[in-house]
């Protein structure tokens, strides 16, 4: 009789072979599995009817071609998905992310975490992602537009607020979900607000959306803080990325007294030993769209580092929020080394296995992105909420809601991980948490 962790392994190499080449999704099983042991010890029956099996396949799996044309008149095809994961907890939900880097497995990859991911948050969604190998980068206003009226064209038919809602992510933010908003209300003939989340918040959207994920983060990492005795208050951070997540992280750590000297973008990274000027940097990244090394040219006493790593800047606290694998084995034994204690991650996988392993045995506290950057799917059910009962919330009122959530995640990773006897291990503890609520659901359901 095979024992936990071979049939756990078992599972691994089906997913693996089932799914060729898709390496991400396969390092996303692979962190999840690894937390089950335990789990699986205790709770028999969810190996015995298969729950982990079904919970790695997606429920379905949407690639279509996306046509449009740009402003010199010549046609581009790009390619389009949705992988609706798991809907045991309720209609899919997860965002929509425009890169050139996009491909099936990334978007399985990010469409299993945040099965998981909204599973923490307690609210009634499931899990489900979305995408394009289109890339906005240098694109004018109406080269996006056309874009996301042929991408919505198809997506819609798949979509609804019981359904499918689908949020922005890397390179989809308020501008393209008013596009793709636009364009769905004018296929459906109705004011289908519910369907969308990330809207402005003068036509259906959360006063707090924008913020979100990258408070949310900071919460989190306020709540490890002190179970070491710790607060944020003189703390020296760095942030990664340079967009929404890494903008209104920044923002609220120097709200809660911390101070960041350092983020970046994919040319490179800025250094302001004075801490980094956000009104600045809202300017350069939020209304010029400009690339972070402009802000030089305004703060002479910053540094930029062309192609540099923002992680060989000596911190106390890293919060890595651009993109996958953006942080590796030997970036976090040089943040070890410099004195780092903590980190929050605001990206979904930024940090890749050898790096967390790296963290764990130094002692850092470690927040992993299912958990830290749960914020911004959190305000977005709210949103959701908000659509259904016609109402608008304040942003006083969305952040506390947020702050509570936060905690609330928090406090289930930590006593999760001291059940299952892995006391301060976040990674297990969100792991082994959300797998519990999405398979326990999965049993109620039945086969379905």
């Amino acid at each position: 009789m095979a024992t936990d962790e071979e049939r756990l392994e078992e599972v691994y190499q089906s997913v693996v072979s089932r799914n060729p080449g898709e390496v991400e999704f396969h390092q996303a099983v692979r962190e999840v599995l690894d937390s089950l042991g335990p789990v699986i010890a205790k709770r028999p029956e969810l190996a015995e009817q298969r729950v982990i099996e079904r919970i790695c396949e997606p429920e379905r799996q949407i690639i279509f071609g996306v046509p449009w044309q740009d402003d010199r008149g010549e046609v581009h095809i790009n390619r389009g998905f949705r992988v609706q994961f798991n809907s045991a907890l309720g209609p899919y939900k997860g965002g929509l992310r425009f890169h050139p880097s996009v491909y099936l497995g990334t978007i399985k990859f990010l469409g299993f975490e945040q099965t998981f991911k909204n599973a923490l948050t307690g609210l009634p969604i499931g899990g489900g992602k979305g995408g394009a190998d289109f890339n906005p980068r240098d694109r004018s206003d109406a080269e996006i537009m056309r874009f996301c009226q042929s991408f919505m064209l198809e997506l819609s038919r798949d979509l609804g607020e019981y359904r499918d809602v689908p949020a922005g992510d890397i390179g989809v933010g308020q501008r393209e979900i008013g596009y793709l908003f636009g364009m769905y209300k004018r296929i459906s003939k109705q004011y289908e607000s519910g369907v969308l989340t990330g809207k402005g918040p003068g036509w259906g959207g959360s006063h707090a959306r924008r913020e979100a994920t990258g408070y949310g983060s900071v919460f989190f990492m306020r709540e490890m803080l002190r179970t070491r005795g710790e607060s944020l208050e003189g703390k020296t951070c760095v942030v990664s990325g340079s967009g929404n997540v890494a903008i209104y992280t920044i923002e609220k750590l120097e709200q809660l007294g911390a101070r960041v000297v350092a983020c970046s973008d994919s040319d490179g990274f800025i250094y302001d030993a004075g801490g980094i000027d956000l009104h600045l940097l809202k300017e350069i990244k939020e209304d010029a769209r400009l690339r972070i090394s402009t802000y030089t040219e305004r703060k002479t006493q910053a540094r930029y580092v062309d192609h540099g790593n923002a992680w060989d800047v000596p911190c106390d606290l890293a919060f890595p929020s651009a993109t996958q694998n953006e942080l590796n084995g030997r970036d976090a034994r040089t943040l070890v080394k410099n004195g780092c204690i903590a980190v929050s991650e605001g990206a979904n996988m930024p940090c890749t296995p050898d790096a967390v392993k790296v963290f764990q045995d130094a002692g850092v506290s470690f927040g992993l992105g299912k958990a830290a950057n749960a914020g911004g799917v959190a305000v977005s059910a709210l949103e959701m909420q908000q659509n259904a009962s016609r109402d608008s919330w304040t942003f006083a009122h969305t952040e506390r809601r947020l702050e509570q959530i936060m905690q609330d995640i928090h406090r289930l990773c930590w006593e999760t991980a001291e059940t299952y006897g892995t006391p301060g291990n976040y990674v297990r503890g969100a792991n082994m948490a959300s797998f519990i609520r999405v398979s326990e659901a999965m049993l109620s359901l039945g086969l379905t």
